[in-house]
């Protein structure tokens, strides 16, 4: 279950949920500003490959359950953003710039040393299941949204999702160290990681 495929049934973006770190869920208005009966549109979502519990909330919400909320990195493409112009230095955490910018370095730097140490390349979206894994998904879950958004807000967007990641890069590797053989959990990261470089701004290397 994806963003996409549940916008292609709500007629809308789904708005993400809560943190994710021990659930994922999307909410939608849909069926209130498309005038639908909640409930039917709660059995459209249920028909989906995959779906979760689908709860048609008191007032015409439906909330969405996905099990697998790492198949949502599948829809991840380049955004094209543009450099929101940020200076480089000081090279400190307190600027945006250099956290953004670092951020998609280390995600480009782990596709290389994937490449390197023989990461697999096959995808498995349930092993993204770490809460470090899932604080990464549940700000790239708002992709789609702020994409069709009038005032989409990417800047802050954008550090939330690079800080994200640092503490993943950090807490949850996506490549193994020392004699640990690299195996499917590394993959995921490495793909995890793929997604988060085609979203943040900024050069190759930093």
């Amino acid at each position: 279950m994806t963003p996409g495929r549940l916008a292609g049934v709500l007629g809308e973006p789904p708005v993400p949920d809560g943190t994710w770190e021990r659930e994922a869920a999307y909410v939608s208005a849909a069926a209130l500003r498309r005038r639908v009966p909640p409930a039917e549109l709660a059995e459209r979502v249920r028909a989906l490959p995959g779906a979760g519990p689908v709860e048609v909330r008191g007032n015409g919400f439906l909330r969405v359950v996905v099990p697998v909320p790492g198949e949502l990195v599948a829809e991840i493409e380049p955004l094209g953003l543009g450099d929101p112009g940020w200076p480089d230095f000081p090279r400190t955490w307190d600027n945006p710039g250099f956290v953004v910018r670092y951020g998609h370095a280390r995600a480009v730097a782990v596709q290389r040393w994937a490449r390197e140490l023989g990461v697999p390349e096959e995808f498995r979206p349930e092993l993204l299941d770490g809460p470090w894994d899932r604080a990464v998904l549940r700000v790239l879950a708002e992709v789609p949204g702020r994409l069709v958004s009038r005032d989409p807000g990417w800047q802050a967007f954008l550090v939330r999702l690079a800080l994200a990641y640092h503490d993943a890069h950090e807490h949850a590797p996506a490549v193994p160290a020392g004699d640990t053989p690299p195996g499917p959990l590394h993959g995921a990261r490495v793909r995890l990681a793929r997604a988060v470089r085609d979203v943040l701004v900024g050069p190759d290397r930093i």
